[in-house]
């Protein structure tokens, strides 16, 4: 015997998994663009002026006071990835990523 389909739940499920889909399709595409950035260097100009060592164990402390032991790239609040990636994008760098390890003189305490 069959049964009628009902076509406004089936409508209703094709509309949940395109949504499903696209949603999945727009992450992936975004955790792509996010790989693809270049780490920042330290002789570009931004890095330069904030100080920006892609190694915080060579920050120079005479230069920089506001340097404390334990002030990194992934445990600074504007650092937009996991505190395990090994690095990502930073606000201050506009299309390049900042090394999980780094620092640079505009670290401000994660809250």
């Amino acid at each position: 015997m069959k049964f009628p389909v009902d076509s406004h739940i089936t409508s209703r499920r094709t509309f949940i998994l395109h949504t499903v889909a696209g949603t999945s399709a727009m992450a992936v595409a975004a955790t792509v663009h996010a790989q693809a950035q270049p780490l920042v260097s330290e002789t570009d100009p931004t890095a330069v002026a904030l100080a920006y060592k892609a190694d915080a164990t060579k920050v120079d402390k005479a230069k920089n006071p506001k340097y404390a032991a334990g002030q990194l790239c992934n445990n600074c609040a504007l650092y937009q990835g996991k505190a395990t990636d090994k690095a990502a994008p930073c606000p201050l760098f506009a299309g390049k990523q900042v090394a999980g390890s780094g620092w640079c003189s505009a670290w401000a305490k994660k809250g």
